[in-house]
């Protein structure tokens, strides 16, 4: 399955992917906050003599949008890509559950011929000594029919 999908990816693809393993992860954050915490610091101890982004910080607002504006979708462009990886694995996880089915499916059938057959071959055993079991009580009753045996 994974030859099926690991085709030679695109630049943007590749480029998608990266941003969003960087993204959801806790270098991210941690590189983020302190980037902000920076930020906030040097506009605020700046203030004195001229900051580049005073108080209200419109620019760090601005960039922040931006970021965002600009990481969403490449964010999605990666689960994109991977939901079609996962949509190819349930089909091979459902084709190979499907094997999987019929062959339990064969194997029990196989099971339940061979019980029938021992079957069959009990019940003909069981009817052979009913068999054999009537014929000593006609045997026996035929004899008494015809009297006892004097011996002389």
């Amino acid at each position: 399955m994974n030859t099926e999908f690991d085709q030679p990816l695109t630049f943007g693809q590749r480029l998608a992917d990266r941003v969003a393993d960087f993204g959801g992860s806790w270098r991210f954050i941690i590189f983020f906050f302190v980037t902000l915490m920076v930020w906030v610091a040097i506009n605020s101890t700046l203030i004195v003599l001229h900051p580049f982004d005073p108080y209200p910080f419109i620019f760090l607002n601005l960039m922040l949008s931006c970021i965002a504006a600009i990481q969403a979708p490449v964010i999605m462009m990666s689960q994109n890509r991977q939901e079609e990886r996962d949509r190819l694995r349930a089909e091979y996880d459902y084709r190979v559950n499907l094997k999987a089915e019929l062959e339990v499916r064969q194997m029990h059938e196989k099971k339940m011929d061979h019980l029938l057959l021992y079957q069959w071959q009990r019940l003909l055993e069981i009817q052979q000594i009913q068999t054999e079991l009537m014929q000593e009580v006609l045997g026996e009753a035929s004899q008494s029919a015809r009297g006892p045996t004097s011996s002389v």
